[in-house]
């Protein structure tokens, strides 16, 4: 008796996908509007953290940095559709008796230890983006008198 298993469409991962990112978020102002949401509204920075490593891009969408969560998503997708693709690879080499089933093997652990990867490393980014929000965007870097260049930073002071 041979047990069937049940494959389920990349397509359908996509949509599934879709759908989470699709809900709407209401972002913390950030670096971008230049008008900081009061810390004690924003949620802490682990809260993103959690976000970006169960769904990479969560918490970068939620803090308004679109192109960075964009990105995050973006090779999560490159790097399940490897790991669905070298899956099948595997498949029909076992069907055929290729000896080079084993090296499939391994290149798709690869993939999946870069999906994991992944997850990790846009949960940190969120973190640390969390932590940051408020930090000001406006750095510089100039021409100092004389034709040196250096770094300098300007602290704006209000007056009573």
């Amino acid at each position: 008796m041979m047990l069937s298993r049940r494959i389920i469409p990349a397509s359908t991962y996509a949509l599934i996908m879709l759908g989470l990112i699709a809900v709407p978020i209401k972002p913390v102002h950030s670096q971008a509007s230049g008008v900081p949401v009061p810390s004690a509204r924003r949620p802490p920075p682990l809260q993103y953290f959690f976000r970006s490593f169960l769904i990479p891009g969560w918490g970068q969408a939620s803090l308004d940095r679109k192109l960075t969560g964009g990105l995050m998503i973006a090779f999560e997708g490159v790097a399940l559709g490897m790991a669905l693709k070298a899956h099948h690879e595997i498949d029909y080499l076992e069907r055929t008796g290729s000896g080079r089933a084993e090296a499939k093997r391994e290149e798709r652990q690869d993939w999946l230890v870069l999906v994991v990867f992944n997850h990790l490393l846009s949960g940190l980014e969120a973190f640390v983006s969390a932590n940051l929000y408020d930090f000001p965007g406006d750095l510089n870097a100039r021409v100092l008198p004389g034709g040196r260049t250096g770094f300098g930073l300007s602290v704006p002071l209000s007056r009573p």
